[in-house]
């Protein structure tokens, strides 16, 4: 009688696989694996490989934009170019390396997408949910000034780390929203500012055509100097805040954006971004992603 009860017990665990595979998901809640600063939920397919080219220019207007840099095209505010790859279904990886946009440049980074869970089309109460890491380091030249950033006392000030759980809901074909709560951490800070800092990030897309759609996002810190809502007048902190166009070709994505952070890696961009939109310094910027099949 025991093992009687036991089966009826585990028979709805044994076939609840079988059901939630018959399920029709939810796809591409954003067209790209990347917004503009944010990361989307979104993860590769097994076996994709997607080429990415990042490009920031300088400032388009303020102090160091307008004329003479012309608009800032002739500035190179970070620079990425990397590769992600779909080890399963669920399970992305990626490397990059970018110039990086503040005290600590020439930045390599590795990052891991796991989905955890993936939207229904027939269920609006579930959403997609996906946890992100990214470990980056420093490989600039170490500096004899002790008081220099990049002195790099111990190896392990080289690194900064990143985590986040991307939880995205696609309402429509026209529609998706993404709330991003993350946490990021640097080894190393400069004198005065700290090392950790926890964030909430926002993000949407909105499909204007078949090919065009119209993509925004913000990251806000929510303690120390950097949040936008307790920060002191003198502080210099901005959070990032970006907002863009993406074209779906088919082969590849391209998205050219506008955007006040300079860097393009999640500790980067979160920890760094002083420019003000409402002093001109935003800047143009550009991504490529290019999708290739191994076999």
């Amino acid at each position: 009688m025991k093992i009687y009860r036991l089966t009826y017990l585990l028979l709805p665990l044994l076939l609840l696989p079988l059901f939630v595979q018959s399920q029709d998901y939810v796809l591409r809640t954003f067209k790209d694996t990347r917004i503009i600063n944010t990361q989307a939920a979104d993860v590769l397919q097994k076996r994709k490989l997607d080429i990415r080219i990042g490009h920031r220019f300088g400032d388009l207007l303020g102090e160091s934009g307008g004329w003479p840099s012309f608009y800032g095209l002739e500035n190179a505010a970070d620079v990425l170019l990397g590769a992600d790859y779909g080890f399963t279904n669920n399970i992305t990886i990626g490397a990059y390396r970018s110039k990086g946009g503040g005290n600590l440049s020439q930045l390599v980074t590795g990052s891991a997408k796991w989905r955890i869970l993936k939207q229904r089309m027939q269920s609006p109460a579930f959403f997609t949910v996906t946890a992100l890491g990214t470990l980056t380091a420093s490989t600039m030249q170490k500096s004899d000034n002790p008081e220099a950033i990049n002195f790099f006392e111990k190896q392990s000030h080289r690194f900064s780390y990143t985590v986040q759980l991307l939880i995205a809901k696609k309402f429509s074909e026209r529609f998706s929203l993404q709330i991003s709560p993350g946490f990021t951490h640097r080894n190393i800070a400069p004198f005065g500012d700290v090392n950790d800092t926890y964030t909430v990030g926002l993000a949407s897309r909105i499909q204007l055509s078949k090919v065009v759609g119209l993509i925004l996002d913000a990251t806000i810190p929510l303690n120390g100097e950097r949040n936008p809502f307790t920060k002191s007048e003198n502080s210099e902190f901005q959070f990032p805040l970006g907002i863009g166009f993406e074209f779906d070709t088919g082969g590849h994505v391209f998205q050219v954006n506008l955007t006040n952070a300079r860097g393009m890696i999640e500790s980067d961009y979160i920890m760094n971004t002083t420019s003000d939109w409402r002093e001109g310094e935003f800047r143009l910027g550009f991504t490529i992603s290019r999708l290739f099949n191994i076999r």
